[in-house]
């Protein structure tokens, strides 16, 4: 039995950034010893990530990649530090296969899918397949998120807007054919991408939402001087506007402002005779929500001098 406890792998996780199976395999290999394991794991091409761990990855990628039954769909977000290498083939090619892993992976978080042996070489875990593309490409690389549907009665769709700096993918319930659906599947892809609903229909929208963005109108009317008497229909008022902005059957159709996306919905469900249902979606902006770096130069310098 190797003399080591779960501690020792927190540890050494922490100090090499290594995925936790990899880090305990590393310990096994070593009977426990921690510098050893260290060294191991370098050996291995997985530690010198670690360096770079610090650095912000704010630049990548967002791909989709769909069954070709178009019954399945994965969409993927992968960061590195420059749009220089976001627009490498090495890092292209990096978020295609991982993509294309992720597609017929059971994983259902990021932590999951790492831990996995990678679908195109089963003898190294995606932490390590990551490590390497770090250690080779000189930047730190960071698989941020995915997402991925399955639709058993219907098709999957997705979009990909100015080269994967935003992605859509969306589930489509139907008894319809993929290609009967195609189009309108292509057009609600893209009204996703353009106006980024948040839910699919009113009745998804979260009902103390709702309640507090009635609370902020009614206050809003009453500054504003209004009686009364005309405050409950402004503000009905101002929540039809709200559900058009956050609800996608609601928003007015990118294509035609004449028409809802409810509307257009219902106008392709009576070509093909069947019932479409736009089940779900997800929309990646790369890179939204990370904090860019912003370099002070004079200030690395200082502090290299003071070394």
């Amino acid at each position: 039995m190797a003399n080591f406890t779960s501690a020792d792998v927190m540890k050494l996780r922490e100090q090499t950034g290594v995925g936790m199976m990899d880090c305990k395999k590393a310990l096994v290999e070593t009977n426990g010893n921690f510098d050893e394991a260290v060294k191991y794991l370098r050996e291995k091409g997985m530690a010198s990530a670690a360096k770079k761990a610090s650095r912000v990855a704010a630049e990548g990628l967002v791909k989709c990649v769909l069954a070709d039954d178009k019954k399945s769909g994965v969409i993927v977000e992968i960061n590195c530090e420059t749009d220089f290498v976001a627009r490498s083939d090495q890092f292209i090619a990096l978020i295609e296969n991982v993509a294309k892993h992720l597609l017929q992976s059971n994983a259902t978080t990021v932590e999951e899918a790492m831990e996995e042996a990678y679908c195109f070489d089963t003898t190294k875990t995606l932490t390590v397949l990551f490590g390497e593309a770090t250690a080779t490409i000189g930047e730190k690389i960071s698989f941020r998120r995915f997402e991925r549907f399955v639709a058993s009665e219907g098709v999957v769709a997705s979009y990909i807007h100015m080269g994967g700096k935003i992605g859509v993918l969306a589930q489509f319930d139907t008894t319809a054919s993929a290609d009967q659906v195609a189009e309108l599947a292509a057009n609600v892809c893209m009204q996703i991408a353009a106006s980024k609903p948040q839910v699919v229909s009113i009745a998804d929208v979260d009902p103390a939402q709702v309640a507090s963005e009635r609370e902020i109108l009614t206050v809003q009317a009453r500054n504003e001087g209004k009686p009364e008497a005309v405050i409950v229909k402004m503000v009905e008022g101002r929540i039809h506007k709200y559900y058009k902005e956050v609800c996608l059957l609601e928003q007015e159709y990118v294509r035609d402002g004449s028409l809802s996306v409810k509307k257009v919905v219902a106008e392709t469900e009576k070509q093909v005779g069947a019932s479409i249902t736009v089940a779900k979606f997800v929309r990646f902006e790369m890179g939204e929500g990370i904090e860019k770096r912003k370099d002070n130069f004079a200030q690395e310098i200082a502090e290299q001098l003071k070394k």
